[in-house]
């Protein structure tokens, strides 16, 4: 009895997929849920496991394979279950190692008139044939010193090979090269990034915020917080609360553009740009404003791990009004983001340097942030994106009002 492994049901904004990766190859046993493929989309990785034992007889797409929902990958056999053995991997007809090995020191008849028996041996043992060695004994035959020195002569030339091969691999180690495709989920990023280049008129603002005030919360109530929450205190949620009520005064920024209509969108999802092994990717924390601090960490902490172990879903990533991404934990000092499509904006969040600022009349040291607003002026003017990261700083810079929503 045989079972067809199919390609698990793709969501409705995915029209294919591509195979990424074959766990089992044809003639492995196979227990009732080991994942036997992963099938890559565009958004997420999705495991097939096995719906039964067996064994793996057939394999109909390749790695790399684009395939489409409910379409067959291979065959698993589940008459085979149980009866998977190393006979099953020996055909019948197959020599075993110890019979090739057994053949190759029997006696060859056919040069049995040139060699002896201890020359024979000889020459089996180093895999020479008698054919390749030239007899100097008595009437042609083949003697063990000429054995030897066929030997000595193979030997030579291995060392002079790899000599050779070792010498191109030195002169060339710094000019090789590597051609992988791009993955999936990379094609759709560079998709996206360059509609998104191409199709808004993105323009930039700049400000600065002196974060001392929030490092001051977290070093005074950071302990009490993780023992109470199970969770750490950590800058993303004092980023998400000021820009949710940095939204409410300007909702332009929480809008979007569809065709010749602006959608004004009146809840409050925000994306967190997340880099995983498999990319880039933005999971979404939704109705933000109804959170908590607690609440907002516990959501960052469950999304970026399964973004590192690759388990975030299609609605993980689906939504999404705004955009936060945070250079600064690879220790970027400024940059230009770029907007994540159909969003009108996305704030860049970098490295706290400490820096010399002046403070009513004097210069200290404070520990500084730059902060990046990249904005689609199609929607939103000037007044509104400097007034939106104008909001941020003053809200970050006395979290308090964060509190009192003022």
């Amino acid at each position: 009895m045989t079972i067809e492994i199919l390609v698990p049901d793709l969501p409705e904004s995915v029209a294919d997929a591509t195979v990424a990766t074959w766990h089992k190859k044809v003639g492995d046993p196979i227990k009732r849920d080991d994942v036997i493929v992963e099938i890559e989309t565009d958004k997420v990785v999705l495991e097939v496991p096995a719906m039964s034992d067996g064994v793996l007889t057939e394999i109909q797409q390749d790695t790399g394979a684009t395939v489409t929902s409910k379409q067959v990958l291979g065959i698993l056999s589940i008459a085979q279950a149980g009866d998977f053995s190393k006979e099953t991997l020996t055909p019948a007809n197959q020599a075993t190692p110890a019979d090739r090995q057994t053949a190759s020191l029997e006696p060859d008849n056919s040069a049995s008139d040139v060699v002896s028996p201890s020359v024979r041996r000889l020459l089996a043992e180093h895999d020479i044939s008698v054919n390749d060695v030239q007899g100097t004994g008595v009437g042609g035959r083949v003697t063990r010193e000429d054995v030897e020195q066929a030997i000595a002569k193979r030997t030579n030339q291995q060392v002079a090979d790899k000599v050779e091969n070792t010498i191109s691999t030195v002169a060339y180690s710094a000019r090789s090269e590597k051609r992988v495709p791009m993955t999936r989920l990379r094609k759709r990023v560079a998709e996206r990034l360059l509609e998104a280049k191409n199709t808004t008129a993105m323009l930039t603002t700049f400000n600065e915020v002196d974060m001392k005030p929030i490092m001051t919360l977290r070093k005074q109530y950071g302990e009490k917080f993780e023992k109470q929450h199970d969770v750490r205190l950590g800058f993303m949620s004092f980023y998400i609360k000021a820009v949710v009520e940095a939204l409410k005064r300007y909702p332009e920024v929480n809008a979007s553009i569809d065709g010749e209509d602006i959608v004004y969108h009146n809840y409050f999802d925000i994306s967190i740009a997340v880099s995983t092994p498999r990319g880039l990717v933005t999971p979404v924390l939704r109705d933000c404003d109804k959170l908590s601090m607690a609440d907002i960490e516990k959501q960052i902490k469950v999304l970026a791990e399964k973004g590192r172990d690759g388990k975030l879903t299609v609605e993980d990533l689906t939504g999404g009004n705004f955009t936060i991404t945070n250079g600064g934990v690879f220790g970027s000092l400024m940059s230009t983001p770029i907007i994540n499509p159909p969003q009108s904006a996305i704030l860049g969040m970098h490295a706290i340097k400490d820096r010399p600022v002046a403070i009513d009349g004097q210069v200290v040291i404070r520990p500084m942030m730059y902060l990046a607003l990249s904005y689609d002026h199609r929607l939103i003017d000037g007044r509104e994106s400097v007034g939106f990261l104008v909001t941020i700083k003053d809200l970050l810079e006395d979290p308090t009002r964060l509190l009192l929503e003022i």
